[in-house]
């Protein structure tokens, strides 16, 4: 790609149509926009990444949830409070729980049909969020895309990513905090309802190979993409978009199956794919 794959963290997208609260601390809110086209789709669920650190906030995800909106999706951005764990994972299913009787009015009043439902897409510290309340609060989600996530949290903290973001999340080692690391470590937890993974196979800030592990132990679904590097795959205007937006649709029209089934289409890893060989969808 032309830019620099960071310039999307920085790079201005148009306000969201509004911001409702979801409880009385400043950061949980969440953004709204309504789909462009105002036909009905499940409402998308974005948990951003940052490695659960408070510096990185939901503005970074402005320009994919602008560009969902576009594409006819509504689209729900999720702040939630950063490092530790206790307020990070209340927030996230006190957003995904409010977020029916906060979304579902003014979208029926801009004249889109009820929301179908919510799918989740999370991206890095934001794809471990997704994959853990996927299976927490399976009543409330649809189905979870998560991009590059942290799948592994004790071997993300062994490899000491983002200078010691794990330790930090969650108080400590798997060794001073197993019962936390049990709870929170996807790679630990069930597998969930109806998932995808999708990573770049040269992303520098989560490797790879914690998808490649979550897919292979749980038999889910993983995208994985030749060349593609950690943020292009929330940055619309990256090769690698496409990708992300063909595995929604996928998982959107997903047929439902019980939790203890075989997923449908491939059940583990798949080989690298070109992202310039993907087509835009929706």
């Amino acid at each position: 790609m032309a830019e620099d794959s960071r310039s999307v963290l920085t790079r201005a997208a148009p306000a969201a149509d509004l911001t409702l609260a979801y409880g009385p601390h400043a950061d949980q809110v969440l953004d709204l926009r309504m789909p462009r086209d105002g036909r009905g789709a499940p409402v998308v669920a974005v948990l951003h990444g940052g490695f659960w650190r408070p510096q990185y906030d939901r503005a970074h995800v402005g320009p994919l949830a602008h560009d969902l909106a576009g594409r006819g999706w509504p689209v729900a951005v999720l702040e939630y409070r950063r490092t530790g764990w206790a307020d990070t994972a209340a927030d996230v299913a006190a957003g995904l729980a409010a977020l029916p009787s906060l979304a579902g009015p003014p979208l029926v009043r801009a004249g889109v049909p009820a929301p179908e439902g919510v799918l989740l897409l999370g991206h890095s510290a934001g794809g471990h969020l997704a994959l853990w309340a996927a299976v927490e609060h399976p009543a409330a989600v649809r189905g979870a895309l998560a991009l590059a996530p942290v799948a592994d949290l004790a071997e993300a903290h062994r490899l000491d990513l983002d200078g010691g973001a794990v330790a930090d999340l969650l108080g400590g080692g798997p060794a001073e905090v197993p019962d936390r690391y049990a709870a929170a470590d996807p790679l630990r937890r069930p597998r969930p309802h109806r998932v995808t993974l999708v990573h770049g196979a040269a992303d520098r800030q989560v490797p790879v190979a914690q998808s490649r592990r979550y897919a292979a132990a749980h038999g889910v679904p993983l995208v994985e993409l030749a060349g593609v590097a950690h943020f292009d795959l929330i940055d619309p205007r990256a090769a690698a978009w496409p990708a992300v937006c063909a595995a929604l649709a996928a998982l959107a029209d997903a047929p439902d199956r019980p939790p203890g089934a075989a997923p449908a289409g491939p059940g583990a890893a798949q080989a690298p794919v070109d992202p310039a060989s993907l087509r835009r969808s929706r």
